[in-house]
């Protein structure tokens, strides 16, 4: 009778882990910030709670610019709200559910010497990011249909 087969896996590197431990630390400083955050009922301008100005290109053209609204989704989705940080910019709120993965990710990578890295990293392949691209095209438009102006 045989005994149970032990397999051998590759772990991280050193550089995989401290990579997968910025990555973690990254991550978990944005989704802080972003529960900290007070969401704008307008779905745009949480970023000024940071201190940064208004939008420079909203003001300029009257328009949102391609990252309007992001800052507040992150803000939604950190206060576990899916559905008002999807109604603010959809390709945020997908975003954030991707940081707080990333996260969870990173931190399996750092603490346990997972290869998961090496996978994440095969998925960037440059049809997905054309996707990627797409959707957040597509969800710039989207915000520009719904756009309320100054707020």
């Amino acid at each position: 009778m045989r005994g149970p087969v032990i397999v051998a896996t590759a772990k991280a590197t050193r550089g995989e882990r401290a990579a997968g431990a910025a990555i973690a630390v990254g991550c978990l400083a944005l989704l802080v910030v972003s529960a900290w955050l007070r969401p704008e009922g307008a779905g745009h301008g949480t970023h000024e709670q940071l201190g940064l100005p208004a939008c420079g290109w909203a003001v300029a053209t009257g328009y949102p610019c391609p990252t309007c609204g992001m800052t507040t989704a992150f803000a939604h989705a950190a206060d576990l709200e899916l559905g008002r940080a999807i109604v603010a910019q959809p390709f945020a709120a997908a975003a954030a559910l991707a940081t707080a993965a990333a996260f969870w990710a990173g931190l399996h990578v750092a603490v346990f010497g997972s290869r998961l890295g090496r996978i994440g990293g095969k998925l960037l392949s440059a049809r997905v990011l054309w996707w990627i691209a797409g959707a957040w095209g597509a969800s710039w438009a989207y915000k520009v249909i719904v756009w309320n102006g100054g707020g």
